[in-house]
């Protein structure tokens, strides 16, 4: 069936479509209001070296410059971040920070991007915390940024690193006010829309299949289909063999 068939038939069957669609909207509207609306809170570390290098000076008496640790990004900064970024990615660190699977909440971190070969490409420590409430959404982020802070210490004094070149976790951007999600309300929301669509059509069709069908029963037995109630009556006798052939009918 084309499009404007298909058209016509709704409107036909209009009193079948209405109220299936209108079914469909108040599910909707049930499942918008028990789907929790989320919040979200970020921020952003970046990795510094600092003021005087990553090395310590072979004479005391000539010590290293001084150097901005904001122009002083390199290779081992980005490796250090995606050592923190899988450190803090594990099951483990998920259940210490309290986001247990199938909770309210829930935290990321990685390096703005979702691809993890691409994780080493520069000292930046992405964080974001999902939750029901606003201030949990913010409160995850806080205690992730200070977990970070303290892996990143954990591992320099794994490998002995001088204190003195410690790298340190500058919040380039502190974690920002709790952001209602609603996206996935709306994709409840279209989801029941969209099966109430599929519904409607299906009811219209399936009325018109069977309006259809009675319609076209009716008009064979109107032919003179035999044992139908155009039949003449003589002639229903002679099929039932109870009157010879011939006989006349009279009608009271």
């Amino acid at each position: 069936m084309d499009f404007w068939g298909t058209v016509l038939v709704l409107f036909r069957r209009w009193y079948v479509v209405l109220p299936t669609f209108v079914l469909s909207l108040v599910a909707a509207a049930a499942i918008y209001s028990t789907v929790p609306t989320t919040y979200t809170s970020s921020a952003v570390l970046i990795l510094t070296t600092p003021t005087t290098g990553g090395s310590l000076p072979t004479n005391p008496r000539m010590p290293n410059g001084l150097t901005n640790p904001m122009l002083n990004f390199d290779r081992g900064l980005s490796i250090s971040a995606s050592i923190l970024i899988a450190a803090m990615g594990t099951p483990d660190m998920a259940v210490e920070m309290g986001a247990v699977e199938g909770g309210d909440t829930a935290f990321k971190v990685n390096n703005g991007s979702s691809n993890i070969e691409s994780l080493a490409t520069g000292p930046y420590v992405f964080i974001e915390g999902e939750s029901s409430t606003p201030q949990a959404a913010k409160d995850i982020v806080v205690r992730v940024i200070a977990r970070t802070k303290l892996e990143l210490v954990n591992r320099q004094e794994a490998v002995k690193a001088p204190k003195a070149t410690y790298i340190s976790a500058y919040e380039a951007v502190p974690p920002t006010e709790p952001l209602a999600q609603r996206g996935r309300k709306m994709r409840a929301v279209a989801a029941a829309a969209g099966v109430g669509v599929i519904a409607s059509l299906f009811m219209a069709f399936t009325v018109e299949s069977f309006v259809t069908n009675r319609r076209r029963r009716r008009e064979e037995a109107a032919k003179g289909v035999p044992g139908t109630a155009s039949t003449p009556l003589a002639e229903l006798g002679q099929l039932n063999g109870r009157l010879p052939a011939g006989t006349p009918v009279t009608r009271s």
